[in-house]
């Protein structure tokens, strides 16, 4: 297309040579005449009838938030007052709680990082046989606070990135390590106890029920 208009463009100036002629994809930059215009429709979404009236029947027309030139009427909202914010010094101050349950993401001394000798003071992971002799309810309270603990690790691991003091990232490794084994084996525990439900339940299923030989001393099986 913007061959022929270029071939129109240099028959209507009087036959120009090619070599004269800016390249084809310049073409759509130019100004054609008549012959090579493309349609075009006016800016304008207005309908015909509204200029006829001599009036514009838009009423959103010339409304910027840029130019701050609002609505030509008000809106149902414009009777309500806008919330003002209150100061900091005018808010009633809250006696702050000792036992609130954010201080769990800190040190016992409560601050925001923690240091390498208090990182480094704990024991040895759970061992699995251990944990075998717990109950449910001591295996959830265990799991619970392991995950406590790993999420203080992680606000002074985040404390710690932030203010690059240059030390306790092994330590704070270490620790986080050995709580990740002792979930480890919790989720073992469990995972057994499972596996021997299901076996249970399907010899239930099948007709076998345990004998007086196979309690123990005090009654349970």
């Amino acid at each position: 297309m913007y061959r022929q208009c270029i071939a129109r463009l240099a028959r209507h100036n009087g036959g120009l040579f090619l070599a004269e002629l800016p390249p084809p994809y310049l073409a759509p930059s130019l100004h054609f005449s008549p012959p090579c215009s493309i349609q075009s429709s006016s800016f304008s979404s207005t309908a015909v009838a509204a200029s006829r009236r001599g009036r514009d029947l838009n009423r959103t027309r010339a409304v910027s938030a840029i130019h701050r030139t609002g609505p030509r009427f008000k809106l149902s909202v414009s009777k309500y007052p806008l919330p003002k914010p209150v100061s900091a010094e005018s808010m009633e101050s809250r006696p702050m709680n000792p036992d609130h349950g954010l201080w769990g993401f800190f040190p016992p001394t409560r601050e925001p990082l923690s240091t390498p000798e208090y990182d480094i003071d704990f024991g040895r992971p759970w061992a699995v046989q251990e944990l075998r002799q717990k109950s449910w309810e001591e295996l959830h309270r265990l799991w619970w606070v392991c995950v406590k603990e790993r999420n203080r690790i992680a606000t002074s691991d985040l404390e710690r990135r932030r203010f690059k003091p240059g030390f306790g990232d092994h330590e704070s490794g270490e620790r986080d390590q050995a709580i990740r084994i002792t979930q480890k084996s919790i989720k073992h525990v469990l995972r057994e106890r499972w596996y021997a439900w299901e076996e249970a339940k399907r010899l239930y299923e099948k007709g076998v029920r345990p004998k007086v030989e196979d309690y123990l001393e005090d009654g349970t099986p």
